[in-house]
């Protein structure tokens, strides 16, 4: 199979992915192998090619937001999964031992392990899954429209979900990439109000489209004080103006796995009043089945660029400068 691997993490300009012929996968008791028909490109693969985030395992094929079908059971797994469309994201497996998986909080499960990060992902013709961590994708969802949701989709829902956003409230969005564009739908299918912070021209006249009430450069410009707000871009100095620009009682949501420094903050600046400061830490299985039947009930649309999958390096470039909006998607050819 063809596959773009990472050998030793280096700034994308060097393009350290490198397309290979590799053995096709077999499944082991309780996998099932997918034959990849598109894989979204995140920003968390960014920073496993970068080194942002240390490596676990050398040589690894990055990629977790996984649309395909499944071509090969592994012993154990139902005959009726054969040939389903399915999804795979970030998580891919957990102890289901520890406190925290048994209390609904595998998210946080210390023996958890991560596609593309753990294990082969999707920048590939194929990959291996456990079968208790794949999900239905609804009909209504074409593959490459689908991709986008198995990791923004799902990072972006739980952040939001954690961000306390009141009924009717508005929520301001620091930055506005993948996971944002997807999300603001959401929100206005809540019936709440958004407020984005970009740089990018493109990326403001998109939130526009989607339905934001303001859209701009600095956040000093906002038209008043948010109830909510999620942090996606990973710039810690954006924590204190985004607290600042909380009303009494509002919750800063920081939906990255990498961050910045975050600058010394003012206790009564940009603490007091009860706003709160809160991460956002992987996700869980129930996190995709609710994220996946909301975006169906919302219609909700990911804009995306295509790459066929020989163009990895070159869509994670394009991705760190910005220079388009939504979501890159790897096709394999």
């Amino acid at each position: 199979m063809k596959a773009m691997v990472l050998n030793r993490p280096a700034d994308v300009s060097a393009q350290p992915l490198s397309l290979r012929d590799c053995p096709v996968p077999v499944p082991g008791p309780g996998q099932v192998r997918i034959a990849v028909h598109a894989c979204g490109v995140c920003r968390t693969d960014l920073h496993i090619v970068e080194g942002d985030l240390p490596p676990h395992t050398l040589p690894i094929i990055p990629g977790h937001m996984v649309i395909g079908h499944i071509d090969t059971l592994g012993d154990g797994c139902p005959h009726r999964f054969l040939q389903q469309r399915v999804g795979v994201g970030w998580l891919a497996s957990t102890c289901g031992q520890c406190g925290f998986c048994r209390t609904g909080r595998e998210n946080l499960c210390p023996a958890a392990r991560f596609t593309g990060y753990d294990l082969d992902g999707g920048y590939a013709s194929y990959l291996i899954a456990d079968a208790g961590y794949i999900y239905t994708i609804p009909d209504q969802f074409a593959d490459l429209q689908a991709a986008p949701l198995l990791c923004a989709g799902i990072i972006g829902y739980r952040s939001l979900q954690r961000a306390n956003v009141p009924p009717g409230g508005t929520v301001a969005l620091y930055g506005f990439g993948s996971a944002a564009h997807l999300i603001l739908q959401i929100v206005r299918h809540r019936g709440c109000q958004a407020c984005v912070v970009t740089r990018s021209r493109s990326h403001q006249h998109l939130a526009r489209d989607l339905g934001a009430v303001w859209a701009g450069e600095n956040p000093e410009d906002l038209p008043g004080p948010a109830d909510a707000a999620i942090l996606f871009a990973p710039a810690g100095p954006l924590v204190p103006p985004a607290l600042k620009n909380l009303r009494p009682g509002g919750t800063l949501s920081l939906a990255g796995i990498h961050m910045s420094p975050i600058p010394q903050l003012d206790y009564h600046q940009h603490l007091y009043h009860e706003r709160e400061l809160r991460s956002t830490m992987n996700n869980t299985r129930e996190d995709t089945r609710h994220l996946l039947a909301e975006a169906a009930q919302a219609g909700v649309q990911a804009h995306i660029q295509t790459y066929d999958l020989q163009d990895a390096n070159r869509a994670l470039a394009d991705m760190k400068a910005s220079r388009f909006d939504g979501t890159a998607v790897l096709v394999p050819v």
